[in-house]
Protein backbone atom coordinates (compact mmCIF):
# COMPACT_ATOMS: atom_id res chain seq x y z
CA UNK A 1 0.00 0.00 0.00
CA UNK A 2 0.78 3.71 -0.48
CA UNK A 3 0.84 6.42 2.10
CA UNK A 4 -1.04 9.45 1.14
CA UNK A 5 2.23 11.87 0.76
CA UNK A 6 3.27 9.15 -2.29
CA UNK A 7 0.08 9.24 -3.93
CA UNK A 8 0.20 12.85 -3.77
CA UNK A 9 3.65 12.99 -5.32
CA UNK A 10 2.53 10.61 -7.96
CA UNK A 11 -0.70 12.46 -8.96
CA UNK A 12 0.80 16.07 -8.36
CA UNK A 13 2.80 17.21 -11.69
CA UNK A 14 6.44 18.52 -11.22
CA UNK A 15 6.86 22.17 -11.89
CA UNK A 16 9.17 22.72 -14.68
CA UNK A 17 12.43 24.24 -14.30
CA UNK A 18 12.72 27.95 -13.86
CA UNK A 19 14.87 29.88 -16.60
CA UNK A 20 17.82 31.61 -15.15
CA UNK A 21 16.42 34.97 -16.97
CA UNK A 22 12.56 35.14 -17.38
CA UNK A 23 12.77 38.20 -19.61
CA UNK A 24 14.08 35.99 -22.21
CA UNK A 25 11.83 32.90 -21.53
CA UNK A 26 8.50 34.72 -22.11
CA UNK A 27 9.88 36.64 -25.40
CA UNK A 28 9.52 33.14 -27.55
CA UNK A 29 6.62 32.55 -26.13
CA UNK A 30 5.02 36.03 -26.77
CA UNK A 31 6.36 35.89 -30.04
CA UNK A 32 5.08 32.40 -30.75
CA UNK A 33 1.52 34.13 -29.69
CA UNK A 34 1.90 36.94 -31.79
CA UNK A 35 2.80 34.97 -34.52
CA UNK A 36 0.26 32.35 -34.27
CA UNK A 37 -2.73 35.51 -33.97
CA UNK A 38 -1.58 36.43 -37.07
CA UNK A 39 -1.48 33.85 -39.14
CA UNK A 40 -5.12 32.88 -39.23
CA UNK A 41 -5.34 36.66 -40.64
CA UNK A 42 -3.08 35.82 -43.35
CA UNK A 43 -4.34 32.75 -44.48
CA UNK A 44 -7.95 33.71 -44.44
CA UNK A 45 -9.64 33.68 -48.22
CA UNK A 46 -9.85 37.30 -49.55
CA UNK A 47 -13.16 37.11 -50.71
CA UNK A 48 -14.19 35.98 -47.76
CA UNK A 49 -12.77 38.80 -45.95
CA UNK A 50 -14.20 41.15 -48.45
CA UNK A 51 -17.77 39.58 -48.35
CA UNK A 52 -19.47 41.56 -44.89
CA UNK A 53 -17.84 45.06 -46.18
CA UNK A 54 -20.18 43.75 -49.71
CA UNK A 55 -23.32 42.47 -47.98
CA UNK A 56 -23.27 45.88 -45.79
CA UNK A 57 -22.51 47.84 -49.29
CA UNK A 58 -25.60 45.92 -50.55
CA UNK A 59 -27.89 46.68 -47.46
CA UNK A 60 -27.00 50.17 -47.92
CA UNK A 61 -27.83 50.01 -51.22
CA UNK A 62 -31.26 48.45 -50.57
CA UNK A 63 -32.03 51.04 -48.26
CA UNK A 64 -31.21 53.36 -50.61
CA UNK A 65 -33.84 51.98 -53.45
CA UNK A 66 -36.64 51.85 -50.87
CA UNK A 67 -35.76 55.74 -49.86
CA UNK A 68 -35.51 56.56 -53.53
CA UNK A 69 -39.10 54.81 -54.09
CA UNK A 70 -40.68 56.84 -50.76
CA UNK A 71 -39.19 60.13 -51.65
CA UNK A 72 -40.69 60.09 -55.37
CA UNK A 73 -43.70 58.85 -54.33
CA UNK A 74 -43.76 62.08 -51.40
CA UNK A 75 -42.74 64.15 -54.12
CA UNK A 76 -45.68 63.90 -56.66
CA UNK A 77 -47.48 65.39 -53.51
CA UNK A 78 -45.30 67.87 -51.62
CA UNK A 79 -41.81 69.38 -52.26
CA UNK A 80 -41.09 68.13 -55.61
CA UNK A 81 -38.79 70.53 -56.10
CA UNK A 82 -36.84 69.12 -53.75
CA UNK A 83 -37.94 65.27 -53.18
CA UNK A 84 -37.82 64.59 -57.37
CA UNK A 85 -33.90 64.98 -57.50
CA UNK A 86 -33.45 63.09 -54.17
CA UNK A 87 -35.52 60.37 -55.34
CA UNK A 88 -33.19 60.22 -58.70
CA UNK A 89 -30.06 60.57 -57.15
CA UNK A 90 -30.58 57.56 -54.57
CA UNK A 91 -32.14 55.48 -57.23
CA UNK A 92 -29.36 56.13 -59.13
CA UNK A 93 -26.98 55.32 -56.72
CA UNK A 94 -29.26 52.14 -55.78
CA UNK A 95 -28.57 50.87 -59.07
CA UNK A 96 -25.11 51.67 -59.37
CA UNK A 97 -24.05 49.56 -55.91
CA UNK A 98 -26.00 46.60 -57.18
CA UNK A 99 -29.28 46.48 -55.31
CA UNK A 100 -31.68 43.41 -54.77
CA UNK A 101 -34.53 45.84 -54.84
CA UNK A 102 -34.15 46.84 -58.51
CA UNK A 103 -37.64 47.52 -58.97
CA UNK A 104 -37.96 49.89 -55.93
CA UNK A 105 -34.86 51.76 -57.44
CA UNK A 106 -36.33 51.61 -61.22
CA UNK A 107 -39.36 52.90 -59.42
CA UNK A 108 -38.08 56.05 -57.64
CA UNK A 109 -36.10 57.30 -60.38
CA UNK A 110 -39.71 57.32 -62.47
CA UNK A 111 -41.30 58.77 -59.53
CA UNK A 112 -38.39 61.37 -59.04
CA UNK A 113 -38.90 62.45 -63.33
CA UNK A 114 -42.48 62.55 -62.63
CA UNK A 115 -42.18 64.52 -59.99
CA UNK A 116 -40.11 67.13 -61.91
CA UNK A 117 -42.41 67.06 -64.90
CA UNK A 118 -45.41 67.24 -62.89
CA UNK A 119 -43.44 70.60 -61.24
CA UNK A 120 -43.06 72.03 -64.86
CA UNK A 121 -46.25 71.30 -66.13
CA UNK A 122 -47.89 72.99 -63.02
CA UNK A 123 -45.34 76.16 -62.87
CA UNK A 124 -45.91 76.54 -66.56
CA UNK A 125 -49.77 76.31 -66.21
CA UNK A 126 -49.59 78.82 -63.02
CA UNK A 127 -46.55 81.08 -63.78
CA UNK A 128 -45.39 80.15 -60.53
CA UNK A 129 -42.26 77.96 -59.34
CA UNK A 130 -44.85 76.84 -56.49
CA UNK A 131 -48.23 74.70 -56.97
CA UNK A 132 -51.47 74.55 -55.01
CA UNK A 133 -54.74 72.48 -55.68
CA UNK A 134 -57.88 74.42 -56.17
CA UNK A 135 -58.78 78.16 -56.45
Amino acid sequence: MTTLSEALRTTTPTKPARATKPAQAAKPTQAADATQASAPAQTTDPAQAAAPATSRLRRHADGMAVASFILGLLGTLVLNLLLGPCALVLGTLALARGTTRRGRALLGLTLGATDLLILALLATADGTVSWHIGG
